[in-house]
Formats: structure tokens, sequence, C-alpha cells
């Protein structure tokens, strides 16, 4: 999926039913903040499209006027693929940065080196991505600790200076913009304080459904059989309703996990073996793994060869 011109940006908007006047002004950002050659080259291809209109439209408005974003939801509700679908859209380029207990404000920022017999600034991805306009994906926020959040909020703030110890201040690109995901119940996430969230437009992500998937599923395997793909999609539902209910963890909630077995199928492996790797391993609790087995056995037949699908 390559976008390279307006016109591919506009038909890719108009087959998500984003409305038209957005659309026109997400051709006039483009015109207007071109991307030099180094930048050009992190502007990330997204694995698939975002589906859904009203969060796009709402994702969409956010940035046009200027604001940062951020994405709450469940497991597997798209929130990694719709901040790399709106980096590409926008042709930003994307700088991420993927949260846990070592995550600081010298990963973030960046750290002193000695270069050419002097002492300089090695530049991190919220340094880089500030002064070269780009989208910055803040993954898991909600583990950050205290030293990291002190950035984020100058990172932020409205006034858009970042204030960089012993170097000068950075001034915020017009076309940066910051992208916020998180899960809640995550071992090591904590609760975002409100002057954090302050900062952010919230978008609750809602949950993948039957249409959802099918258009995910149908859009990356086109050659498959529309049967096939929808016993393999009923498999990621009835887990999905199971790990709502709490009958079973979200580890085998894994919608990646099910696209990656759907490749190897088309490769060749049979069904069962393929979704075993990328649905039933992911759990490592042998009664949980009994009860996701069932549920793919209720779908999947034994007898089904890469043919059944392909």
């Amino acid at each position: 999926m390559m976008l390279n011109t307006n016109e591919d940006v506009r038909k890719y908007l108009t087959e998500c039913e984003v409305a038209e006047n957005l659309i026109d002004d997400v051709i006039a950002f483009r015109d207007e903040y071109k991307n030099d050659n180094d930048a050009a080259e992190r502007i990330s291809i997204p694995p698939s499209k975002y589906y859904g209109k009203e969060i796009w439209e709402m994702a969409l408005c956010a940035i046009l006027q200027g604001e940062n974003l951020l994405l709450s939801g469940a497991k597997a509700t798209g929130k990694s693929v719709l901040a790399d679908n709106l980096s590409y859209v926008f042709a930003r380029p994307t700088y991420t940065v993927s949260f846990n207990v070592n995550t600081d404000s010298t990963t973030m920022i960046g750290t002193d080196t000695f270069k050419d017999n002097e002492v300089t600034l090695r530049k991190g991805p919220v340094y880089q991505c500030a002064v070269n306009g780009g989208f910055g994906v803040f993954d898991e926020i909600n583990m950050a600790k205290n030293d990291a959040v002190s950035v984020l909020h100058a990172t932020l703030d409205y006034r858009r200076i970042i204030d960089v110890p012993g170097y000068d201040k950075i001034r915020l690109h017009p076309a940066t913009r910051f992208i916020g995901t998180m899960n809640y119940g995550y071992a090591g996430t904590r609760e975002l304080n409100e002057a954090l969230v302050s900062r952010f437009l919230v978008i609750d992500m809602p949950v993948v459904d039957e249409e959802m998937i099918m258009k995910i599923m149908t859009t990356n395997f086109p050659e498959a059989k529309e049967d096939a793909l929808l016993q393999l999609a009923g498999i990621f539902l009835d887990l999905q309703l199971k790990a709502t209910s709490g009958e079973i963890t979200t580890k085998p909630v894994d919608l990646r996990g099910l696209i990656s077995a759907v490749k190897t199928i088309k490769r060749g492996l049979n069904p069962l073996s393929a979704v075993k790797m990328g649905i039933t391993n992911k759990s490592f609790d042998n009664f949980e793994k009994e009860i996701v087995e069932d549920v793919i056995a209720t779908r999947i037949p034994k007898a089904w060869t890469s043919e059944n699908v392909f």
C-alpha cells in the first residue's frame, strides 16, 4: 500500500468514508509541510488500513487543529495501526518511543556523547521529531515513569518549546504532533495524571466487530475464500468475547497473530497448525489453552488444508 501522491491519499481516505472537506484539508497540510530526504525515509508504511469513519474523522480533525492524540482501548483495537495510518496519510516521519521501566528523559531527548573531540548531544527520538516535524508515537504511555512524564509535560505544552539543559531550547516544528497509545490492566501500567491527560484529545477505540475484521482480512487476502475467512475471523471474535467475560486472558486475542497465521496458510501450512502458532500458543496456561483449542475446533475442521482457504 503505497501513497505517493495527493491523488492516492484522496482515494485512500475516500475508501475509508472520510468527509470530503477533511480530505481537502489533509491534502493542504501535505502541500504546506514537505519533507527533506532524510526525514522522508522515516515515513512508515502501515501494515493495513484502519477502518472506522467516526474514529478517522475525530483523529484527522484533532491533528489538523494542532492537537495531540491519546488512543485508549483494549488490546487489538487498532491503536498502533491508526497511529501508523495517520503518519502515512499526512506524510510525516514517524518517531516511536516504547515506554518501559528504563525509559527516561535521556532516552527521549538525548544524551551527551563525545564526538570530534567535543561533547555534543546525541539526539533522541523526541528531539528529532520536534525539529523535523514528525509524528511522535508514545507506545504504552501509561508505563512512563516520573522522569519521562516530566519530559512529556514539556513536550506537549501549548508553548511548543522543549528546554534541553545545557543546550538551546527546541521549538517544535509546526507539523509536529504526538500520538499516545495505552492499554488498561497491563502489568507495569499506571493511571495517567490529570496534567498529562489534559494535553491530549482522547479517543476511546472501539472493539473490533465482524464487519471491521472482515474488511481487514479481505484487504490483506483478497484471493482467499470468503467463507473460510469468516470462520477465521470468527475465532478472533469468539475469543474476544470470552476475554471480555473473563473466561480467558487477552493473550490469545491477537489480531496480528491471526493475520500472520493466514499468511502461513497461504504459504501451504494446514490451517490448524497455522492458528496454533498464531493464536493458541500465545497462551501459556494449559487450562486456557484448552478453551482456545475448543473455540478453534468449532471453526476449523481437522480435514482442512490450505486449499480450503485459498
